[in-house]
């Protein structure tokens, strides 16, 4: 398990809201929204950047992307979000546990990564 903030939210040391959950990963409101709907998708397992991955985290990465849908699905945005992962402090990743961002609930324009 992370010793960082997002491992601590998945062991339970810290309370957080669960929008969604299962064996592998959490899915959690950022506490520092870009959008209307932002939400992150974090696996249960700490891998520290999606470089650090291996190839057995294979079928974890792919459950990621299942379970965004899932949650874009619960969360009425199916239709339109965009699905973020910041690679690197370079990146704007600040936390070192491996999380996907659901940004959502504004129009987005074709080449630029903010609404």
């Amino acid at each position: 398990m992370s010793d960082t903030i997002f491992g601590k939210i998945v062991s339970g040391e810290i309370p957080s809201e669960f929008l969604y959950e299962d064996e592998h990963c959490i899915a959690i409101r950022d506490v520092n929204p870009q959008a209307p709907v932002h939400v992150l998708v974090i696996p249960r397992r700490g891998i520290p950047r999606l470089v650090d991955a291996q190839r057995d985290d294979q079928a974890l990465l792919g459950h990621l992307l299942l379970a965004a849908g899932k949650v874009a699905e619960q969360l009425g945005v199916a239709d339109a979000f965009r699905l973020i992962i910041n690679n690197g402090s370079g990146a704007g990743q600040t936390v070192f546990h491996l999380h996907l961002h659901i940004i959502a609930g504004t129009t987005f324009a074709e080449g630029h990564m903010a609404g």
